[in-house]
């Protein structure tokens, strides 16, 4: 996978003034690499090894879902992107309050998150990406890019949600 460092203003839309100062964890990298299974567990181990040389204060609770997330749509990229779009792009955005992990690939259409029938197996991984999300009180969204294809994204608070 490469790496690609995209400077340190990783704030989501609406995300407010920046600090005073960066945080030194804040940043935004990209990780680029091949449509291919076994991009799955190297995206992981990348975003892994990124938080902790970082120093990110992340929870395991956090780490845990956001390497599920990076897992599902690297997965989705793969089993039905692949075609039309042979390489795709992981992107981690690390701000003072949150991180962002998004997938991008050069397929035209929006996935659809489907209820799956219980007898099968797959099919649930947008389900899954969107309640591991919800439960940390982060956002999941799908925004097209300039090239045609889209970019699949989950925001997560490095803190954990309180519930009320």
């Amino acid at each position: 996978m490469e790496n690609h460092g995209r400077g340190h203003d990783p704030r989501p839309e609406g995300g407010g003034p920046p600090p005073p100062d960066p945080l030194p964890y804040e940043g935004v990298w990209r990780f680029t690499a091949a449509a291919v299974d076994a991009s799955v567990p190297q995206a992981r181990r990348a975003v892994r090894d990124l938080l902790q040389r970082q120093g990110v204060p992340v929870s395991e609770d956090l780490v845990y879902g956001l390497l599920l997330i990076v897992s599902e749509l690297v997965t989705n990229a793969v089993k039905h992107a692949a075609l039309l779009s042979p390489m795709l792009a992981v992107e981690v955005a690390v701000g003072a309050e949150w991180v962002r992990v998004s997938v991008e690939d050069n397929h035209p259409y929006r996935p659809t998150a489907l209820e799956a029938d219980h007898g099968q197996t797959g099919g649930r991984g947008l389900l899954l990406v969107r309640e591991v999300a919800r439960e940390a009180g982060g956002v999941v969204d799908v925004e097209h890019t300039s090239s045609g294809g889209k970019v699949i994204w989950a925001a997560l608070p490095l803190k954990p949600a309180t519930l009320p």
